[in-house]
């Protein structure tokens, strides 16, 4: 996704684009539905270059336009071509996508009704039945049609956006085309990249189809992705108590790794100097494995608040639990009124006594932002934007909600970042993370971009991760490695 725009836009927004190159840059919409159908082609031909014959599912609206052009230069270079039908084709909704079907029908290319017991014999497909204007879930024979597709061997690739896949939240509208490609047009949709979409989209392409850029200008996106950025040189007379100092609060009995594995990602980012604020009975045995850990003994907050003077960004909440010492531990940290990262039962704690605060990250995931809302799980994945949206606006600072396209709201800003795998399903990912971010915001990075840039090189160390070994079985621990190289 690296050669992709940062913007991202709500399906609204990108019609209205749409509107304006037609009516007000003078380009007609034959000519982009003939510039889209030319991009998905080459795509396919570059794709699967042995490639055959061609199955095109086309619907009503200029998806299907697209999918009748993209039949057409099938057909003009000699492939096997069939379009299968879900609508009749002389209904089609539109002048340019009726233009489209007229010229693909006077190249005597074959239209078939789609009906489900069809047999379908293509080495590649082409799903241009449903465009970004659903709002429903998908019924009748194009829900049909989508088994179809899915349940045959051909790879696939999607006009503008799987079909069923809704492009502002990212959802699967009932059911939806699991695509091996995306290509997509003028505007990137923002529900491509966060949610249940990473399982449909496959790789996205982009095409900004001769759009002239100052269209762009007039309408502010609603979203961006997350893109690397360097991090700060370090002086070369840098000393330890140059590069920040991290303090961890957590480890109650029994739940020492959660605090373990933050405090050594704060390290391995690059902060100075790490301590943990922990449980007098083992607080001597934490670092046996990682000695640069500095491991306290914490039973009040008037000890805590002792090691709270000297740091310069907290973590609290990794195996923290919600007892008394907890609460007390909890309240402490966050009143400190230092850059603080709050993750897993700092979390919990936090909604059963909400606040906000301007110095602070929450990291929720779906489950803990659902408490932290008072709404249900669904609530929050139905529509994660807004879920982000709330969750900064009622606590305040930065929200992270986590999971497959984690979304990092701030007041002046919503980005998401699409690194990351399902291999990081795995206990103790969070803790991970919260230690990045600390890290990040101990050597002076903003609560924003320590957020963003700490997820996304979180996810990125898992990417690598899972690329030298696979993804069953990854480990958070196994990040270690590559966070000290991708800072690097």
């Amino acid at each position: 996704m690296q050669n992709l725009p940062i913007k991202l836009y709500r399906a609204a927004q990108v019609r209205e684009l749409d509107r304006i190159a037609i009516q007000e840059r003078g380009i007609p919409g034959f000519e982009l539905m003939s510039r889209a159908g030319h991009e998905v082609f080459q795509r396919l031909k570059k794709q699967w270059p042995h490639a055959r014959s061609v199955a095109v599912f086309c619907g009503s609206g200029n998806n299907a336009g697209d999918g009748y052009i993209i039949a057409r230069l099938a057909l003009d270079t000699g492939l096997k071509v069939c379009v299968y039908a879900v609508s009749e084709p002389e209904k089609l909704n539109g002048d340019a996508a009726l233009l489209a079907y007229r010229k693909y029908s006077e190249a005597h290319g074959t239209v078939v009704p789609f009906q489900n017991e069809q047999t379908i014999n293509a080495d590649v497909l082409v799903d241009a039945l449903l465009g970004t204007g659903l709002d429903r879930p998908v019924t009748g024979l194009y829900a049909e049609a989508i088994q179809v597709i899915n349940a045959h061997p051909a790879p696939v690739v999607a006009v503008d956006i799987p079909s069923g896949l809704n492009a502002d939240t990212g959802n699967a509208m009932g059911c939806a085309v699991n695509a091996i490609c995306t290509v997509t047009f003028i505007g990137l949709k923002q529900g491509l990249f966060t949610g249940q979409a990473a399982e449909y989209c496959g790789e996205i392409y982009y095409a900004q189809l001769g759009v002239p850029d100052d269209v762009f200008a007039g309408l502010e996106a609603t979203a961006t992705r997350v893109v690397k950025v360097p991090l700060p040189r370090r002086h070369r007379y840098a000393h330890k108590g140059n590069c920040g100092h991290v303090l961890i609060v957590g480890g109650e009995l029994g739940y020492s790794g959660a605090a373990i594995m933050a405090g050594e990602a704060a390290l391995r980012v690059g902060s100075g100097l790490v301590s943990i604020a922990t449980r007098a009975e083992h607080a001597g045995l934490l670092n046996l494995n990682r000695p640069e850990l500095m491991c306290h003994g914490v039973e009040t907050p008037e000890q805590l608040s002792a090691l709270l003077d000297k740091v310069d960004a907290v973590v609290v909440g990794p195996g923290l639990r919600q007892t008394d010492w907890a609460k007390a531990l909890f309240h402490a940290a966050i009143s400190a009124g230092k850059p603080t990262v709050v993750d897993a039962d700092g979390l919990n704690l936090l909604a059963a006594a909400p606040t906000a605060k301007p110095y602070w990250i929450v990291t929720p995931h779906p489950g803990e932002a659902a408490r932290l809302l008072n709404c249900a799980t669904a609530a929050i994945q139905h529509d994660r934007f807004a879920a982000a949206l709330s969750l900064q606006a009622n606590y305040g600072g930065v929200a992270v909600l986590k999971g497959a396209g984690t979304l990092i709201a701030s007041e002046r800003q919503l980005a998401v970042s699409n690194t990351g795998n399902p291999g990081m399903a795995s206990g103790g990912m969070g803790d991970v993370l919260s230690g990045v971010i600390a890290g990040l915001l101990a050597q002076g990075l903003s609560l924003r971009v320590a957020a963003q840039q700490g997820v996304y090189l979180h996810g990125l160390a898992a990417d690598l991760a899972a690329e030298k070994d696979g993804e069953r079985g990854l480990l958070a621990s196994d990040l270690m490695p590559y966070l000290r190289q991708l800072v690097n």
